[in-house]
């Protein structure tokens, strides 16, 4: 498939603006609330659906967003790209708030990801996050120097996406929105998509899967994550949207 680029981004589901999922001690269903699940499953003995409950092993090791369930994403460096050189930096809030805030406002982004509106809005989003668990870490894609784009790398297997999908543990999930139009339909995104893949499966050797659910309506979006070597796994709905489930095998990487 020709390179293909992310015209909007590919955001949580409208109605989970905090997916960083539910408060420790709720649960949820081990099989999807959505009816049959279709996917095919590589590995038929693995275990399902995790318990979304947060372990008193992770809850112990509650430090912040940049540490603990994900690691410290600010010391996981640069990568080179066929684009350039680019690293992801933790959002700092009174810092970052009104870049995150005017990419939000873009049309083409708030369309999916539907947190435009007063700056807030976006603020909220933000805090949930940053003052989270540490399931979910809000950052900037930092492409030679200049930050352009907008990343959430999530653990799938704590976030209620796991109730859609056979998780397994340690599976880390990737939303994503190019922030400026001129970075759009010219292969940036399938590029940095594949960058993070990359790390993430670098810096985190117990994840064997990355995972993304872009927006079915999104088909730049769903193309760019084809184009970065994530097979499409399954429709699922979520709520707020029917979603692509992408996945990244570990075990396919040398292959790619």
């Amino acid at each position: 498939m020709p390179p293909t680029d992310l015209t909007a981004g590919t955001g949580p589901a409208p109605a989970h603006p905090d997916s960083a999922g539910p408060r420790p001690g709720t649960t949820g269903p081990r099989h999807s609330p959505f009816g049959p699940f279709t996917a095919e499953d590589d590995d038929p003995g693995s275990e399902d659906t995790l318990d979304l409950r947060l372990p008193a092993e992770f809850l112990a090791l509650r430090t912040g967003a940049t540490t603990g369930l994900l690691g410290r994403i600010a010391t996981w460096g640069a990568v080179p790209t066929p684009v350039g050189a680019f690293r992801l930096v933790p959002v700092r809030l009174e810092q970052d708030l009104p870049l995150v805030h005017r990419w939000m406002n873009d049309p083409a982004v708030a369309a999916f990801w539907e947190l435009a509106g007063p700056p807030h809005r976006t603020e909220d989003h933000l805090r949930a996050h940053l003052h989270g668990d540490g399931r979910c870490v809000p950052c900037l894609g930092v492409l030679d120097g200049t930050p352009m784009s907008y990343w959430e790398i999530y653990r799938a297997d704590l976030d209620p996406l796991a109730r859609s999908y056979p998780a397994r543990p340690h599976d880390t999930g990737i939303h994503l929105l190019i922030g400026d139009a001129a970075d759009r339909g010219r292969g940036v995104g399938s590029a940095l998509l594949a960058a993070v893949a990359g790390l993430i499966l670098d810096r985190r050797p117990a994840c064997a899967r990355v995972v993304a659910e872009p927006d079915l309506r999104n088909t730049p979006s769903v193309a760019a994550f084809l184009s970065a070597g994530f097979r499409f796994a399954a429709e699922i709905d979520l709520p707020g949207k029917r979603a692509a489930l992408m996945i990244r095998d570990r075990v396919l990487r040398d292959a790619l």
